[in-house]
């Protein structure tokens, strides 16, 4: 159990049940927070195997710092989680520009700047495993979370090029993607937009109101979902893409039959937008 974690984001939801459990385990982590108070009692009970350090994933002077002094206190990183992040709900219409750039700044960005600064610290090691944490809506998109889903498919894009850049390095990447899990997502972690446009009511509105209705009473166990990414790096052969959750699973297959759907009824007018043979 000598590798070592380091894990964004863990003062609640999925970052906080992550490092509780390596650590239980036997593993080393790095446990994060943009206040370290907020996850001292995570940290106190294993001084030896466990650091808590102040992160701000949108500050690249934390994103350095605290890379550096996860090197000296364990010579290491052996796994990164980039699971920081926020939600916004809001029809494309209605999302104020302000609010979603800061979600970009933390969701997209932070999780990419602090990548970047891990990298080469497992480029040395040629080893390493990568887990961002997407979402279901990474793959499948919602009404009243377009631009939190374009943030999600951005990481999981990111990740997928990510993966084919490094396997030869030894460093693995899987993208998670969760449905519904009891954070605090739906939560106080998500702002509404304070624009209204009635037009959108039964869509992003309705949308909205149902996820907002459901916080606290989903289907996912962060808990579970904790040792299912503790399993999946522990494995031989990770997936590229781990789905947490039943309603995932059921969204991403309904996504992926109406792609296979839409590609077989519209094959001919798209092999005819090539030259024809010869030219």
């Amino acid at each position: 159990m000598d590798k070592v974690w380091l894990i964004t984001g863990c003062s609640t939801g999925f970052g906080r049940e992550l490092a509780k459990w390596v650590l239980k385990l036997g593993y080393k982590a790095v446990v994060t927070s943009r206040n370290t108070n907020d996850v001292m009692d995570i940290v106190t009970p294993y001084p030896a195997t466990a650091i808590a350090l102040s992160l701000d994933v949108t500050s690249q002077s934390d994103i350095s710092l605290a890379v550096s002094q996860a090197l000296q206190k364990f010579n290491h990183i052996d796994v990164l989680v980039n699971n920081a992040g926020i939600g916004y709900f809001g029809a494309i219409e209605e999302s104020e520009e302000e609010e979603v750039r800061r979600m970009f700044e933390i969701n997209f960005w932070g999780l990419a700047h602090v990548t970047r600064a891990v990298l080469p610290v497992m480029r040395k090691q040629r080893s390493g495993h990568i887990l961002n944490i997407s979402s279901i809506g990474g793959l499948v998109a919602f009404p009243a979370l377009g631009f939190y889903n374009a943030t999600k498919f951005a990481v999981t894009a990111y990740s997928e090029a990510l993966a084919k850049e490094t396997a030869h390095l030894g460093i693995k990447v899987t993208t998670v993607a969760p449905s519904g899990f009891r954070t605090d997502w739906a939560g106080r972690s998500a702002k509404d937009s304070s624009i209204t446009i009635e037009d959108y009511a039964p869509t992003a509105g309705a949308n909205k109101n149902t996820v907002r209705g459901y916080s606290g009473s989903q289907k996912g166990d962060p808990v579970r979902a904790a040792k299912a990414m503790v399993k999946v790096v522990e494995s031989e052969n990770p997936p590229q893409v781990l789905l947490l959750g039943s309603a995932a699973l059921k969204n991403a297959k309904r996504k992926l039959t109406a792609l296979q759907n839409d590609f077989d009824r519209w094959e001919e007018v798209t092999r005819d937008a090539d030259f024809p043979e010869g030219e």
